[in-house]
């Protein structure tokens, strides 16, 4: 007998036009569609992008496929978390709901980490929570001016979810550590920098962009990866240059911080460790990690450690099993109500209220499955589906590992390390200024070889 999981359908009360879905050529077009709500995800969306998305699967007149938010302010700004801490004041039937919602949201996810088609981000505006699911597992991410990246989950008394685990731990260094504990945003081209995108180009290119990916003709037996190259060119063309007035915001000493005081274990030490750098970056630091829920980030930063090695489906089974602690727990109804429901916005009343008050065990309680039902996956068909690297991490800027192992080669310049990436990655936007800030970063000129380049290692 089989046990995959139904196909979600529509549900009556269903908002008629919350998502709307297009047709050019080969194109499909998913547009969120609740600009008065940044357009934030919900059940009636997903239930109706989770059976669209399966049907393209299946088509073979659709190429690709493009989603988008609609007005010129959000792509998605997240889960509407408004309507699930409503759910939970209204006993368990009403936190069941809200359990229901993540297993819908999370398998939505998952098939976007696992579609056997391209499909591509437009991150054009804030993309948060809820809105990077729908975009960071996806082989084309693009940014543009207007991309404000955040997982602000912290701020409510929540973890950053939506497959949170698999991707922050997999960012350079303790980047995603950082950005998780603290909910930073990253404004736009720094979110290509980061890892979060792809591409960036200018918002104004978008629609043109739209058209052009609508015109692509894949050859029959064209390889999946053929496609995403040929898709990978496209994007090219549209790129204008980086803006200057933008430097790399996670680089230099600041990176090196986060680097040094992220990597341990408990947030005591990472408070300590931050103390000692004694600068004004260190002590805003310390102030807002005082300032999010103390159960969120004990269990947060458990989570990025743990994630490291969870494959994509295991990541989001086991959120799932998480997202179901936290409507248990107090802070996350307090942290949304307190920040996003009453009005004027006031400061939540944490339980308990301070990291120092938080005994380090209780952690362990969110991480224990106490016999519950793993979430059925709608997209799993074997183990070929799953994996604990991104199939399609090529398609960025190559990662500190990447460069870590080219100067580990040895015999190279700075200058031939950076013209190896560029010309490996025909000339991408942005490979030469991420490559030159790791070099200046992490590498030394090695006096005896002359200017041939050596990797820093910590400690050394």
């Amino acid at each position: 007998m089989s046990t995959e999981p139904d196909i979600p359908r529509e549900l009556p009360g269903d908002e008629p036009d919350d998502v709307l879905f297009g047709t050019i050529y080969g194109v499909r077009t998913v547009e969120l569609n609740r600009p008065n709500k940044l357009n934030s995800l919900n059940g009636s969306m997903a239930r109706k992008i989770i059976p669209r998305l399966k049907e393209w699967e299946k088509s073979q007149l659709a190429n690709v496929i493009v989603i988008k938010g609609a007005g010129p302010k959000a792509f998605c700004a997240g889960g509407d978390v408004a309507e699930l801490a409503q759910n939970n004041t209204q006993g368990p039937t009403g936190k069941q709901k809200s359990r229901e919602y993540f297993g819908l949201e999370y398998n939505l996810d998952h098939i976007v980490a696992t579609y056997s088609k391209p499909y591509v981000a437009f991150m054009d505006g804030i993309t948060m929570g809820g809105g990077v699911g729908l975009s960071v597992h996806a082989p084309f991410r693009i940014a543009t001016e207007k991309t404000v990246f955040a997982m602000p989950e912290t701020t409510i008394g929540f973890f950053p979810d939506v497959g949170g685990s698999f991707f922050l731990p997999r960012l350079d260094g303790e980047v995603g550590t950082y950005l998780a504990l603290t909910s930073e945003r990253l404004r736009g081209v720094n979110a290509l920098y980061a890892g979060i995108a792809t591409h960036y180009i200018h918002s104004s290119s978008l629609p043109d962009l739209e058209s052009r990916l609508s015109e692509l003709v894949f050859k029959d037996y064209a390889t999946l990866q053929e496609r995403f190259q040929i898709i990978d060119h496209t994007i090219e063309e549209f790129v204008t240059g980086l803006p200057e007035d933008e430097p790399l915001t996670l680089a230099g000493e600041t990176r090196e911080t986060i680097d040094r005081c992220f990597a341990f274990d408990t947030i005591e030490d990472i408070l300590s460790a931050l103390a000692k750098e004694g600068n004004p970056w260190a002590e805003r630091t310390i102030k807002t990690l005082h300032e999010r829920s103390p159960t969120s980030v004990r269990v947060t930063l458990q989570q990025m450690r743990l994630g490291r090695q969870w494959s994509i489906a295991e990541a989001f089974q086991r959120e799932y099993h998480l997202a179901g602690k936290f409507m248990e727990h107090p802070d996350f109804t307090e942290g949304v109500f307190a920040r996003l429901i009453r009005k004027p916005a006031e400061t939540p009343k944490w339980q308990p209220a301070s990291i120092e008050s938080e005994p380090k065990s209780n952690t362990g309680d969110f991480f224990r499955v106490e016999g519950e039902q793993k979430l059925q996956l709608i997209n799993v068909k074997s183990g070929a589906d799953d994996y604990h690297q991104y199939p399609h991490r090529w398609l960025g800027l190559p990662s500190e590992q990447d460069i870590q192992s080219v100067v580990c080669e040895g015999q190279k310049t700075a200058g031939e390390v950076i013209e190896h990436f560029v010309n490996a990655r025909r000339g991408k936007a942005g490979v030469r200024e991420k490559v030159s800030e790791v070099l200046a970063r992490k590498t030394q000129v090695k006096e005896e070889d002359g200017s041939i380049v050596s990797w820093i290692y910590p400690g050394a």
